[in-house]
């Protein structure tokens, strides 16, 4: 017999009363089914609930042929009346996440078309997968949209339209659909398939914040966060930001101006010079002299190597995947090396014989001199901290 879902006539009910249908033991206590339930169960990203069914804990939720199975820590009898209470506010959080997900991928898919094709809802953060590249002037510009979306109080609507009338609606599905199928609109901001909670009204989402942005097959992974986790970890950033501006003493908006001029300090300690000016780094010193670059992450040291680089060799010196990816993937260089020396960018350790000219710019013959060789080939180069 189907449970009847009460978390689809309304997601906002916490608690009910419930009659126990059967209860068998399982790998994770007891598996107990009831007729009617509150309990959401794991679907669509969303992790299934948990809470109290009359004093016993559940410890997870999950559905298995239309039925909705409670993981118990302890048994329940067969035709047992149960008062059942969800943890509440553990699912308001959810919805938050998950009915901002949606403006999100709304708002990204009318833009520029992307598909969400990967979604998780984690411990520390909500992943997102979409099928191409974003900038960072995008993602200002998304994660400003989203939020008008929140701060409008759009009504969510939820429906089941017919096969026919499904035919005529331009929802987002990640996968053909048959039979019913719920959709799930914000209007103006999003349409599409899903079987999760949501929150009555977009405002009650609070907030949308993307904290990071990684290349991830051949589109980005967002991480963000909603509502009531996304104001609880910009709280802590705060805390932390206010810890350090008293260290450095320094305003809070201006403390890493002011990290940079105490690594700028200890720098010149180290390697004593002058500031570098943007001539400098179009210039061939043939000497030995660098011109040095600090900056704030492997977007802005892609960007400077556009600016200033002559397509030689260029390297990254790193333990985050994504960013040796991101940095192979977007240097277009012949020689590219992560973790490794770009002094190995000669014929001779390429292992394709002697070179007959020595270059200092993308075009470059190595090995024999032939038509071949003077066509630009891209090197990737993986070490692990070799020199030459």
């Amino acid at each position: 017999m189907a449970t009847e879902k009460l978390y689809y006539q309304d997601a906002h009910q916490a608690a009910f009363e419930a009659r126990v249908v059967s209860c068998q033991p399982g790998k994770h206590g007891y598996d107990v089914v009831l007729d009617r339930t509150c309990f959401y169960p794991e679907g669509g990203g969303q992790p299934g609930d948990t809470g109290f069914l009359s004093g016993v804990r559940v410890t997870d939720t999950h559905e298995r042929g239309g039925e909705i199975v409670h993981f118990c820590e302890q048994p329940l009898s067969e035709g047992q009346s149960v008062e059942g209470r969800i943890d509440y506010a553990r699912r308001f959080e959810f919805m938050q996440l998950h009915s901002g997900e949606h403006i999100l991928s709304g708002v990204i898919h009318r833009r520029f078309g992307y598909e969400n094709v990967g979604f998780h809802m984690g411990a520390d953060f909500v992943t997102i997968d979409f099928s191409g590249m974003l900038t960072q002037e995008d993602l200002s510009a998304v994660e400003a949209e989203a939020n008008e979306w929140v701060w409008k109080n759009v009504p969510i609507e939820i429906t089941y339209p017919d096969a026919e009338a499904l035919k005529t609606i331009p929802y987002r599905s990640k996968k053909e659909l048959t039979g019913q199928v719920r959709i799930v609109t914000i209007p103006g901001a999003d349409i599409c398939a899903c079987c999760g909670t949501h929150v009555s009204s977009t405002g009650e989402i609070g907030l949308i914040k993307i904290f990071s942005c990684v290349k991830f097959h051949d589109g980005v992974r967002l991480e963000i966060l909603c509502g009531r986790r996304a104001l609880a970890y910009l709280s802590e950033i705060a805390e932390q930001n206010r810890r350090v501006s008293g260290l450095l003493s320094a305003k809070p908006l201006e403390t890493a101006a002011a990290v940079r001029r105490l690594l700028d300090a200890e720098a010149a300690q180290i390697i004593p010079g002058t500031p570098a000016g943007e001539r400098d780094f179009d210039t061939d010193f043939l000497d030995y002299i660098l011109a040095v670059k600090v900056v704030d992450g492997v977007e802005a040291a892609i960007e400077h190597i556009a600016r200033h680089g002559t397509g030689h060799s260029d390297a990254i010196v790193a333990r985050d995947e994504a960013a040796q990816r991101r940095f192979v993937q977007a240097v277009d260089s012949a020689a590219v090396y992560v973790n490794a020396s770009t002094r190995f960018t000669d014929g001779g350790e390429f292992g394709l014989g002697c070179e007959m000219g020595i270059s200092t710019q993308k075009l470059h013959a190595r090995g024999p001199m032939g038509l071949e060789e003077l066509t630009t080939y891209k090197y990737v180069v993986r070490g692990n901290g070799q020199i030459r």
